[in-house]
């Protein structure tokens, strides 16, 4: 079975580089040069669908994990028996260690073998550093990135959910509580505020759940877990408010960024 792996030091926190990782649409520009065109997104999720193809040849690509180890996906529909792509993040002194592999089968017989050796291995060495350079140089952007918190409140198992009525576009769609944090304001405050205009209640945050999410070029999502300490939520600025078990959890009609975070989610649910 064909192997090819590639290794990239990148000069920013894992946390970052792992928010570049999940940004699809960096996928779909890195590759393009190279005659393979990728669509999906906007960000990367346990078992978001990818549609790709090389020439006249096309795949459907499912993501099996993605957030802060890294990002995987496995062929479903195409013209190889197995293809496997795998990024590992791997915490360094100097830096976090990016480390890219592909795996594949080929269709068998001397022209599988051959086209092996002349186009898939060249092709997706290419597709490799055209991506690690992309993670690299999208890590350094975020770095300076604005951000908008989320809270994760449980209260007795249950996870707290508000629905959107605004815009058109996310309008009926479920997310976590929150939003932008203000100039001079830590992550903290700014989900003690914002649980306060959007729930009218005051809420105790603690540590960060999941990866950050990229939401647009200079702009990050990141959720934190919280409890209620005082008032009943209330859906000031939203159509809806519910409160989830985790059987509730991936049936509920989430932002894309929102989805994301449903593995990391899960545990904190009985």
């Amino acid at each position: 079975m064909p192997e090819l792996r590639t290794t990239t030091l990148v000069d920013a926190p894992l946390r970052t580089v792992a928010a570049a990782l999940l940004d699809a649409r960096l996928l779909t520009r890195a590759v393009r040069g190279l005659g393979v065109r990728i669509s999906g997104g906007p960000v990367l999720y346990a078992g978001a669908r990818l549609a790709g193809s090389v020439g006249p040849v096309n795949g459907t690509l499912v993501v099996t994990r993605a957030d802060t180890t890294g990002v995987s996906a496995e062929l479903v529909g195409g013209p190889l028996p197995r293809l496997t792509l795998v990024t590992d993040l791997l915490h360094t002194g100097g830096g976090t260690m990016v480390v890219d592999s592909v795996e594949w089968s080929s269709p068998g017989g001397p022209f599988g073998r051959l086209a092996d050796v002349l186009v898939g291995r060249g092709l997706a060495l290419k597709v490799l550093e055209a991506r690690a350079s992309a993670v690299s140089q999208r890590s350094v952007e975020l770095l300076s990135a604005r951000v908008v918190v989320g809270a994760a409140i449980i209260r007795d198992g249950l996870l707290l959910a508000q629905q959107r009525s605004y815009p058109a576009e996310a309008a009926g769609k479920w997310e976590l509580p929150g939003g932008r944090v203000e100039p001079d304001e830590t992550d903290h405050a700014a989900v003690i505020r914002e649980c306060s205009e959007e729930l009218g209640v005051t809420v105790a945050p603690a540590d960060q759940i999941g990866p950050d999410v990229p939401l647009r070029t200079d702009l990050l999502l990141r959720v934190y877990a919280a409890h209620l300490t005082t008032g009943e939520p209330e859906p000031v600025e939203h159509r809806a408010l519910r409160w989830l078990t985790a059987a509730d959890l991936d049936t509920v009609d989430w932002l894309p960024a929102d989805r994301v975070l449903l593995p990391a989610l899960h545990p904190l649910l009985p």
